[in-house]
């Protein structure tokens, strides 16, 4: 569920103003991912390629360098490509679904992109935490992830990209 207007709003200027990924950034995501995962990582849209890079960066600068700490930040967004919403259209998307109003059939696919991101985690294989993190990083910490790690992913994804300890 998409949160306060403050982040939709750094949301919407990230989506709009976002590069993609350098040739060292792309080595770097594809030498922390599983084989079977860089296809679908790189199938997002560069604005969630870029975030998840972000995310990957900050649990990194945060001294996790566990693979799955990792691959859990990186993957947790992957189900919002189903939905191929541009940065307007998730713009309304995210409106509507605070509103309330009738959702189309690829709005739903967005807003339930973390349950979806987390099935298609599980058929690739990918570790525990990165599904778990997918399937619940909108909501509460799930007993299966320790509250403390839980608070350097959730933080990961919350953080400005701009303000990653990485790269300053």
């Amino acid at each position: 569920m998409p949160g306060a207007v403050g982040h939709l709003t750094r949301r919407f200027f990230d989506v709009l103003t976002s590069k993609p990924l350098l040739i060292s950034e792309r080595a770097a995501v594809e030498s922390w991912l599983k084989p079977e995962m860089v296809e679908v990582f790189f199938d997002q849209m560069d604005a969630d390629q870029r975030h998840g890079y972000h995310a990957a960066l900050s649990v990194i600068s945060d001294g996790h360098y566990d693979g799955e700490v990792i691959t859990a930040a990186l993957m947790h967004d992957v189900g919002k490509r189903h939905a191929r919403l541009g940065v307007i259209g998730r713009s309304v998307a995210s409106i509507m679904i605070l509103l309330r109003l009738p959702l189309t059939e690829r709005v739903l696919l967005y807003r339930d992109h973390g349950r979806n991101g987390a099935r298609e985690l599980t058929e690739l294989g990918a570790p525990s935490l990165a599904i778990e993190f997918a399937l619940h990083h909108q909501g509460e910490r799930p007993q299966t992830i320790e509250s403390r790690l839980w608070e350097v992913l959730i933080a990961a994804d919350q953080a400005p990209k701009a303000r990653t300890k990485a790269d300053v």
